[in-house]
C-alpha cells in the first residue's frame, strides 16, 4: 500500500504542473489570436515564440517523468525533487510567456487552490473551452483542447491509467492559425475557471480545416470495422501467435507481435485466421488497435496483477495517445453517436421483438432456343418455341421475431407473377423466382416456422407452413444457396441437391451441432447431425391426409466439417406420395394429370407418367428412398469448388421400381472485381429417369444425355442492390435428343432491405 501512496504523491505534482502549463498556454494562444486581429504583421512572430515556449515546457515535463524504473520501485525523495524542479521551471517559463504575450489578467487567479480542488476530484481532466471563431474566418473549427497530463490515478494501482491524451496542447498554436479567433484573454480565464471541476468527456479533432472531413473519417472507420467479416464468420481473441497462419518465427516483428498477443492479449486476427502483417494500415486502424491495448493494460492494472507497467511503458503509451489523439477522439465520438442512434431506434422501432427484412426481384428473361417440340411418354407434342421476352417479379417480406435473442419466429409473405416458359413436359431451366405459390400477384403466406435452441448445441425447428428441408439442415452449397433466390444461382437446380426438394410442409426438425456455433451457423457450420419430419397436408383432416396419414417425408443428414475450408454431408430421404404428388416440388403436390416439379425432366418427375397417370392408366402412389452426398471445398477465400450427387429409388406401388439420378459441379468466385460480387458456374444433370422396371408397354422412354450448363455474374451495385446477368443452357430437354436445346438469357435485379 505504501508503494501506491508514494507513486500517487510523486505523480501528483507532475500533474499539477502540467495542468498549469496547459492553462497558461491555452490562455496565451487565445490572447495571441486577439492581438493578431489588431496587428497581423506581429501575429506570426508572437505565435512562433509562444509555440516554442510551450514545446520546451512540455519537453521538460516529459523528460522528467520518463524514467525507466518500475513505478512501484521509485522512491519519494529522489523522484519528487526532480519532478518538482522540472515542473517549477517549465511552468514558470510558460506562464510568464503567456501573461506577457496576452497583456491581460492571469488566467488562473489562485493556482494553489485550483490544484487542491483538482486533486480532491481525483485529478479529473480539465477541458478549457475556446471561444467560437468570427463569422468571416476560414471554415469553422471547434477546438476542445484536453489537458496534457490529466490522468485518472486509481488509489489501488501502482501505475497511471491513461485515459485522456495529451498532444493537443503542443499542436495548438499551429492549428489555431487555420481560423481567426476573436477572443480576449479574460474570457478564456473565466471559461477555464467555470469548467475546472468538470472531467474531460471527449477529445475533439484539432486538425486543419482542409484535412478535417468527418464524413470521410466515419467512412474509413466503417470500412475498417467491417473488413474481413465475410459470410457472418467471426474470429475471437487470439491467445497464441501460432493461431495466425501467416506469422512465422522468422518474421522481423515476431517477438513484438508475440508480446502483444501473449502478454497483453489485445491482438485479433482476420476471420480467415491470418494477421496480414504486410498489409498497409490507416491511422484509424492503428488507433483502434491502440485503444484495445490501452483497455487491456487498464484491466491488468485494476486487477492488481504483479506485472506492473514501467515508466518506459507508460511513456510509450502516452506518446502513442498523443500521436493518435484525434483518431481516438473520433472513435469515442462514434460510440457516442451510435448510442444516441440506438436510443432513437429503440424509441421509434416498429416492434420490440420483430424486425422486417425483404427481397424484391425484377427479372427480364427470354428463351432463345430453336424450334422446340418437347414430347411426353406417348410422343404427343406438349410444347413449342412460342416464348416471348418476359418481365417478371417476386417480392418476399420476412418478419423475423425473437423473444429471447436466440430464438427466431419467421413469418414470410410473398407475391409474384413468375411463370415458367412454355417448355412442355419438363421442369428443366426453372428459375428461382418461378418458385411462388400463385402467379397472379396475390399476397399469400409462405414459410412459417419457429426455431429455438435447447442448450448450446441443439436447435429445434417447429414447422407450421411451407417449410422445406434447407430451413432445417445445411445444404453445403454456399454462395449458390441464398435461401431466397435473389443473390445466388439463377436456376432452382443450381441452388442445392434436388433431394432437398422431395417433400415439405409442416412438422418438426432437429439440428445438433458437435461444435460451438450461433443459431444459424456460418458459411461452413460445425459438424452436425440433422433430422426431421414434414407432412405436405398436415392441416387437412380428410381421410388419407393429416399429419401422419398423408404425404410425408423424413430426412436425416450427417454433416462433417473437418476444417475451416471443407464441408461434406451425407443424407437420406424417405417419402410417401399419394397419387399424382411425387416430384421434386417442395411437397406442393399438384395431383393427378398435372405435371409438377421445380427441377428435373418431366420423365423423372412423373416416373414416365406412371405417378401422374395418362389416358387409360390411373395414377399410382409412390414410396421413395433417396441418398445424397454433397461437398464444398474452399481452396482460397475467392475460389470455392463444390458439387453433389443424388440417387432416388422410387417404388411405384403395383407397378415396379425406378431409379432417378442427378449430379452437378459448381464453381464460385466471390468478390471478383468488387466486394460482394459473385461469378458462378453450374454444370450437371438435373434429375433424370435412368431405369424403370415395369411392363414392356409402360417402360418405354428415352434417356439421352440432358445437361444443364449455367453461368452468371452478380454485380453488387450497393449494399442493397445487385444486378445479375446470366445464361442457362439445357441440352436435349426432357432427356430426348429430338428436342432442340433450351437457352434462357436473364437479367435479374435484386433489392434487399
Amino acid at each position: 500500500m505504501s508503494k501506491f501512496l508514494w507513486s500517487y504523491l510523486l505523480i501528483s505534482p507532475a500533474v499539477l504542473g502540467a495542468t498549469l502549463v496547459v492553462s497558461s498556454s491555452a490562455m496565451a494562444a487565445d490572447a495571441q489570436q486577439a492581438a493578431d486581429a489588431l496587428n497581423p504583421a506581429a501575429a506570426k512572430a508572437e505565435t512562433a515564440e509562444t509555440s516554442e515556449a510551450k514545446l520546451n515546457a512540455l519537453a521538460a515535463v516529459s523528460e522528467t517523468t520518463a524514467a525507466s524504473e518500475p513505478v512501484e520501485e521509485i522512491s519519494e525523495a529522489a523522484a519528487g525533487s526532480e519532478t518538482q524542479a522540472a515542473i517549477a521551471d517549465s511552468g514558470t517559463a510558460a506562464t510568464e510567456s503567456a501573461i506577457a504575450g496576452a497583456n491581460t489578467a492571469p488566467a488562473v487567479a489562485n493556482p494553489q487552490a485550483a490544484a487542491s480542488q483538482a486533486t480532491s476530484e481525483s485529478l479529473a481532466a480539465v477541458e478549457p473551452k475556446v471561444a467560437q471563431p468570427v463569422e468571416n474566418s476560414a471554415p469553422a473549427v471547434q477546438l476542445e483542447t484536453p489537458a496534457p497530463a490529466a490522468t485518472a490515478l486509481p488509489e489501488q494501482i501502482g501505475a497511471a491509467q491513461l485515459e485522456t491524451p495529451a498532444p493537443a496542447a503542443t499542436a495548438l498554436p499551429e492549428q489555431i492559425g487555420a481560423a481567426q479567433l476573436e477572443t480576449p484573454a479574460p474570457a478564456v480565464a473565466e471559461s477555464a475557471e467555470q469548467n475546472l471541476p468538470k472531467p474531460a468527456e471527449s477529445v475533439a479533432q484539432t486538425s486543419a480545416p482542409q484535412d478535417q472531413n468527418p464524413a470521410a473519417t466515419l467512412e474509413q472507420l466503417n470500412q475498417y470495422s467491417s473488413e474481413g467479416a465475410a459470410g457472418g464468420e467471426t474470429q475471437g481473441q487470439v491467445t497464441s501467435v501460432s493461431q495466425l497462419s501467416d506469422v512465422r518465427p522468422t518474421d522481423w516483428a515476431f517477438q513484438a507481435l508475440q508480446s502483444l498477443v501473449e502478454r497483453y492479449g489485445c491482438i485479433a486476427g482476420y476471420p480467415d485466421g491470418t494477421f496480414r502483417g504486410n498489409r498497409a494500415m490507416t491511422r484509424y486502424e492503428f488507433a483502434a488497435g491502440l485503444n484495445a491495448c490501452l483497455d487491456k493494460v487498464s484491466e491488468l492494472i485494476q486487477a492488481g496483477s504483479g506485472n506492473f507497467a514501467t515508466r518506459d511503458d507508460l511513456a510509450a503509451l502516452q506518446r502513442l495517445q498523443e500521436e493518435f489523439a484525434a483518431e481516438l477522439a473520433t472513435l469515442r465520438g462514434r460510440v457516442d453517436a451510435l448510442e444516441s442512434r440506438t436510443a432513437e431506434l429503440e424509441a421509434n422501432q416498429f416492434s420490440t421483438t420483430t424486425k422486417l427484412t425483404g427481397e424484391a426481384i425484377f427479372a427480364l428473361s427470354d428463351d432463345f432456343g430453336g424450334d422446340i417440340s418437347v414430347f411426353g411418354r406417348d410422343n404427343r407434342n406438349l410444347g413449342s418455341d412460342n416464348n416471348e421476352a418476359v418481365f417478371q417479379q417476386r417480392v418476399r417480406l420476412n418478419l423475423n421475431t425473437s423473444f429471447t435473442g436466440r430464438d427466431l419466429l419467421l413469418t414470410r409473405l410473398q407475391v409474384g407473377n413468375g411463370r415458367n416458359f412454355n417448355l412442355g413436359a419438363t421442369s428443366e431451366g426453372t428459375q428461382t423466382w418461378n418458385v411462388v405459390g400463385r402467379t397472379d400477384n396475390v399476397v399469400a403466406l409462405d414459410t412459417l416456422l419457429y426455431k429455438f435452441p435447447v442448450g448450446p448445441r441443439l436447435n429445434v425447428t417447429l414447422a407450421a407452413n411451407a417449410v422445406v428441408w434447407d430451413d432445417i439442415m445445411p445444404t453445403v452449397n454456399p454462395y449458390f444457396e441464398d435461401f431466397d433466390g435473389g443473390n445466388g444461382a439463377l436456376s432452382t437446380f443450381g441452388q442445392r441437391n434436388p433431394i432437398y426438394r422431395l417433400g415439405g410442409g409442416a412438422g418438426i426438425g432437429f439440428d445438433y451441432a458437435f461444435g460451438g456455433r450461433g443459431l444459424l451457423g456460418g458459411v461452413f457450420g460445425p459438424t452436425s447431425l440433422s433430422f426431421g419430419y414434414l407432412a405436405s397436408n398436415a392441416a387437412n383432416p380428410s381421410q388419407g391426409a393429416g399429419l401422419f396419414n398423408g404425404d410425408y417425408t423424413a430426412m436425416g443428414q450427417l454433416t462433417f466439417t473437418p476444417g475451416r475450408n471443407l464441408q461434406v454431408a451425407f443424407n437420406y430421404n424417405h417419402g410417401y406420395f399419394s397419387r399424382g404428388n411425387f416430384g421434386f416440388d417442395n411437397g406442393l403436390g399438384n395431383g393427378p394429370d398435372s405435371l409438377g416439379g421445380f427441377t428435373g425432366t418431366g420423365v423423372a418427375n412423373s416416373l414416365n407418367g406412371l405417378s401422374e397417370g395418362f389416358e387409360g392408366f390411373r395414377a399410382r402412389k409412390v414410396v421413395s428412398n433417396s441418398y445424397g452426398a454433397q461437398a464444398s471445398l474452399r481452396l482460397s477465400p475467392r475460389f470455392i469448388l463444390g458439387g453433389w450427387a443424388g440417387l432416388t429409388n422410387a417404388r411405384i406401388l403395383g407397378i415396379g421400381d425406378a431409379k432417378i439420378w442427378n449430379y452437378a459441379v459448381t464453381l464460385a468466385l466471390p468478390d471478383l472485381g468488387k466486394e460482394g460480387n459473385l461469378l458462378g458456374f453450374v454444370v450437371g444433370r438435373e434429375p433424370y429417369l435412368d431405369k424403370l422396371e415395369a411392363a414392356s408397354d409402360l417402360r418405354r422412354f428415352r434417356n439421352d444425355d440432358s445437361y444443364h450448363v449455367e453461368g452468371f455474374y452478380k454485380f453488387q451495385l450497393s449494399d442493397n442492390i445487385s444486378v445479375t446477368p446470366g445464361v442457362i443452357w439445357v441440352t436435349n430437354p426432357n432427356q430426348d435428343d429430338r428436342n432442340d436445346d433450351i437457352i434462357i438469357g436473364t437479367l435479374r435485379t435484386t433489392f434487399t432491405f
